[in-house]
């Protein structure tokens, strides 16, 4: 769940209709961030080992191979399906999520992104909005810590795992806010949370859309509401949400229609949006996920534009 860009910093409020351009430079689930989470941990899969069966094979010489199986034809590789984790969609998306948590398209610039936006979880911080009421951000500190020992959040490990679940900043004023800020100046704090939101968010999220039989945009529809939402099955998190969706209509998987079930997912994603904040700003879904829906750019093909907090974002 996510700050309304960062047109709360400062209760100032952003220039309608401001157009920012991309720089050229290249980026078991439980319940959402409203709830509480923890993160999906992929169960590691099994395999059984097998003894093949030995096989003597039949001696044949060039020629009767050639009369058996005739002369080979080479065939060109079927084309792998484009996919949101390729680095320039990666890229891409970052930006999009960015015009929504940071109201900016530079996305590196939110490492050192620090605030208690007043919605219940605490201190909002870094590239996704990693919260200490919401078990993401103790996660990234701890990975962290356990890498670099004695940085300069690790004698907050205690205090973080006090609050977890609350919005309290017991133990965490004055200093926690400027310690991240030193921190996210380190590439090693920087990669960690590259690592954590992939691993959180990001990953799940493209392999979740890709076994729906989702495209591109489909697969950074389910990114982005993972970030805001969180995973789960609550009727508030993500997986809750595509639940519902797939009450209303089939995935491309099961035989459906991608622009009708894209368009049910982004109805169901809506009404948890404002069922969480009576009267928040869904712009991101109406007038950036859902224009280049009815666009029928399934592919998230560039250039686009959209407009998030009615502030226009244009990436050529």
């Amino acid at each position: 769940m996510k700050r309304a860009g960062l047109l709360l910093l400062g209760a100032v409020p952003l220039v309608v209709a401001a157009t920012v351009y991309a720089s050229t430079a290249p980026t078991s689930e439980v319940d959402g961030k409203a709830q509480g989470r923890t993160g999906p941990t992929a169960a590691p899969r099994t395999s059984v080992a097998r003894t093949p069966a030995v096989r003597t094979p039949a001696v044949r010489t060039p020629a009767a191979v050639t009369q058996a199986v005739g002369t080979p034809t080479a065939r060109k590789p079927a084309a792998r399906p484009a996919s949101l984790a390729d680095p320039g969609k990666k890229e891409l998306a970052q930006q999009l999520v960015a015009s929504a948590e940071n109201s900016t398209l530079d996305w590196r610039a939110a490492y050192a992104y620090i605030e208690d936006i007043d919605d219940g979880q605490g201190y909002t911080a870094g590239l996704i909005g990693f919260c200490t009421g919401t078990h993401d951000l103790l996660t990234l500190v701890q990975a962290y810590t356990e890498e670099h020992p004695g940085n300069g959040l690790a004698r907050y490990l205690p205090a973080l795992r006090a609050v977890d679940g609350t919005d309290s900043h017991a133990g965490l004023d004055p200093g926690f806010t400027a310690a991240w800020k030193a921190e996210a100046a380190r590439p090693a704090f920087r990669r960690a949370q590259d690592e954590q939101r992939d691993r959180l968010y990001f990953d799940p999220a493209v392999r979740r859309a890709e076994e729906d039989g989702l495209g591109v945009l489909g697969q950074f529809i389910y990114y982005d509401a993972m970030v805001y939402h969180g995973p789960g099955q609550s009727p508030t998190s993500f997986g809750g949400i595509r639940a519902a969706a797939l009450r209303r209509a089939a995935t491309p998987a099961r035989g459906g229609s991608e622009k009708t079930y894209l368009a049910e997912f982004l109805d169901v994603r809506r009404a948890a949006m404002t069922a969480l904040h009576p009267g928040t700003d869904t712009s991101r879904v109406d007038t950036e996920q859902r224009r280049f829906l009815n666009e029928g750019n399934l592919r998230l093909a560039t250039p686009l534009e959209w407009k998030v907090y009615g502030q226009t974002y244009k990436v050529p």
